[in-house]
């Protein structure tokens, strides 16, 4: 996002249920200038939510502009109550950031823009209303392609809603990066679109194109990266949220799943009428939901332990859901995400140079072309190390094993792998023939 200054409103819900105000605090760029919370009026963001800028919580935007000093460049919306519908509550102070020349960032499933009152005064002041959770026009079905692209797609899945799918996506990303790979997320939800300033809310597209909404947003940036980490949504057991869960596993294929769970949850949240099934019982239903598509199985485990105190031994909650997916596990926050390297470097047999410098302008990279929000952006992307010694791949598919482009029928239908083809082109094939290859015979029959 292109905002340096913001005003987050949270009114009642600061900080327990203000997922998307908490996110944009700790992994977005802008500054919190102050929280909007009727509730808790007079304290300071510190003292509900730690290891974040400090600011003032202030009971409307008026109060905040008189407390700010520097100019306030947007407000966003740090809630999306169940359904994502808009408060009138919150009206005067979305009207008052309107006149004051803010920008209004919404992840509702109420559009402000639509909203005639609000459009009337953005039009007048010149400010901008983004609905970010509203769809991009030219989505359409998954040709179930996705796994044709050169990154590894991992999967963020989660027993519920509110597990930790998105922090643990971030914390992922950031630890591949660390260790000098070329990673990215795929948002897709309202929290993470803010982060990144780019994505699509799946939850918002019609239910046919989800999966294929999944999909464009790999296709876009695939080939420019080693690893693509998509966040889940919901739950695959969820009763209002499973056909989005199931629709961003179809349409991203992944090749590695990570599961993500709330120590202590025993029933789903918001609907605690339905128990949680046993953990092991989520990791067979994922894999086999994903045995249609990549294949992809569980290779680690995100426990969120946050609210767990230091007596409930959070070492033994994690050890436990180790044990219960068969599959290393962290607490993101707690611990880290090192165990999920570890998994996914194992998994991949791609182990990046932790050493990896990264270049400027005039050494090795690439400008990259990049949407956000309403503008496009040209970037510098300096190549990691482990980029630059990598060959550039050839694309070939005349092994024998035919890409989903050439072959008729499902996905299911793929021909024999002729590794001796590849050696005898000294080429390697395509990524979907690579992936397909590496199940079921050894890795190394050509170069990456």
């Amino acid at each position: 996002m292109d905002h340096e200054r913001i005003v987050v409103l949270a009114h009642e819900d600061f900080p327990e249920r203000a997922k998307t105000a908490l996110g944009v605090m700790r992994y977005g760029d802008q500054e919190v200038v102050a929280v909007l919370d009727r509730d808790h009026a007079g304290q300071q963001i510190t003292d509900h939510v730690p290891n974040v800028t400090d600011g003032p919580i202030v009971s409307s935007f008026s109060a905040a502009r008189e407390l700010v000093d520097q100019p306030i460049d947007a407000v966003y919306i740090g809630i999306a109550p169940i359904g994502g519908g808009f408060d009138d509550s919150w009206r005067a102070d979305i009207r008052a950031g309107i006149e004051a020349g803010c920008d209004i960032v919404a992840g509702l499933h109420y559009f402000l823009e639509d909203d005639d009152e609000f459009a009337s005064l953005a039009a007048d002041t010149g400010v901008q209303l983004r609905d970010i959770r509203r769809p991009e026009g030219d989505l359409t079905v998954s040709q179930g392609v996705a796994d044709e692209v050169d990154a590894e797609i991992v999967l963020t899945v989660g027993t519920d809603c509110s597990v930790g799918k998105m922090t643990s996506t971030l914390e992922i990303v950031e630890t591949l990066r660390d260790r000098g790979a070329d990673a990215a997320m795929i948002p897709t939800g309202q929290t993470g679109i803010m982060i990144e300033g780019w994505g699509t809310a799946v939850d918002r597209v019609v239910a046919d194109f989800t999966a294929g909404a999944v999909e464009k947003m790999i296709l876009d940036v695939g080939d420019e990266y080693e690893y693509l980490v998509v966040e889940g949504q919901g739950s695959i057991v969820h009763p209002a949220y499973s056909a989005v869960t199931c629709g961003i596993l179809h349409g991203a294929m992944p090749d590695h799943l990570v599961l993500c769970h709330a120590a202590g949850r025993t029933q789903i949240h918001g609907y605690e009428s339905f128990e949680l099934p046993a953990i092991g019982r989520y990791v067979e239903l994922y894999e086999e939901l994903a045995g249609s598509v990549s294949g992809a199985s569980v290779v680690a485990g995100c426990l969120n332990t946050s609210g767990l105190d230091a007596t409930a031994n959070p070492q033994r909650q994690v050890k436990s859901f180790s044990e219960q997916i068969d599959a290393p596990a962290t607490d993101p926050i707690r611990f880290g995400t090192e165990a999920v390297a570890d998994a996914l470097t194992e998994a991949t047999g791609v182990d990046p140079d932790p050493q990896a410098g990264t270049a400027d302008e005039t050494g090795d990279g690439q400008w990259r072309y990049a949407r956000r929000m309403n503008e496009s952006v040209w970037t510098w992307k300096p190549r990691s190390q482990s980029l630059a010694g990598r060959p550039a791949k050839q694309r070939i598919s005349s092994c024998g094993w035919q890409t989903r482009a050439e072959r008729p029928g499902s996905a299911a239908q793929r021909l024999p792998h002729d590794m001796g083809r590849h050696q005898q082109l000294s080429q390697p094939c395509s990524r979907s023939c690579w992936k397909s290859s590496r199940r079921s015979t050894t890795r190394t029959h050509f170069t990456r």
